[in-house]
């Protein structure tokens, strides 16, 4: 059976865990802690996450990848073929990378909401130490900056004219697919930051993608942010 390994605050293991609940794929679900470097080893992998480890033996790595190759695999319900061509494909993408940095930072003070992190200690100390050698501070300095960032990423992503379009098709292309897999499980965590709202369309249309998928976005979660 395929196996995944993954975090559950990963937002780029998200987008497998929707695409095999839309696509019915059946595999074996391996989540592990924020500290697990064991598991890494074992699979001889880089520590990044999402691993997909086929019946054959033979392991891939990152989410676009992975998303890329299911079609082949499972043709089933297509993500791709026939609905997103590679230009479309790459727009997405691009537009995702002008925005990694913020939603890295709206996203880092709710992830110990989750298991893995905040649920064993050992795991969130390894935690908050990466998150200030990777952002130059705090876990509270960065929740107390989220109003700003948060500010920042409607007027970099143009979040509002996203979501009127996605009310008026209901997906991103008109009907399910990868892009949709990517946007549901980029976004979905800020809406977990206190005082925070997401323009109501696109909370809707999280919410559609994760039932269409038959997938809740909030498994893992073990606490209140």
């Amino acid at each position: 059976m395929t196996t995944l390994y993954h975090f559950w605050w990963s937002s780029d293991s998200q987008r497998v865990r929707l695409a095999f609940g839309y696509k019915g794929i059946v595999y074996e679900d391996r989540p592990i802690a924020f500290d697990d470097d064991e598991t890494f080893f074992a699979l001889g992998v880089a520590r990044s996450v999402p691993v997909l480890k086929h019946d054959d033996g033979r392991t891939e790595t990152d989410s676009v990848t992975i998303l890329k190759n299911l079609d082949h695999r499972w043709p089933d319900r297509p993500i791709f073929r026939g609905l997103l061509t590679e230009d479309t494909w790459g727009d997405l993408l691009a537009w995702r990378r002008s925005a990694d940095t913020l939603i890295a930072r709206l996203q880092a003070p709710v992830l110990p909401a989750y298991r893995g992190i905040g649920d064993n200690e050992q795991a969130m100390a390894a935690y908050k130490a990466e998150v200030v050698r990777g952002f130059g501070v705090s876990i509270e300095e960065l929740s107390n900056d989220r109003y700003g960032a948060f500010d920042q990423l409607m007027q970099v992503t143009r979040l509002r004219e996203l979501a009127a379009r996605l009310a008026r098709n209901r997906f991103y292309l008109g009907s399910p697919s990868a892009a949709d897999l990517l946007l549901a499980a980029d976004l979905f965590p800020l809406q977990l930051l206190d005082g925070i709202t997401l323009p109501i369309d696109l909370m809707y249309y999280i919410q559609r993608v994760e039932d269409t998928c038959q997938t809740s976005l909030r498994e893992g979660l073990f606490a209140a942010p």
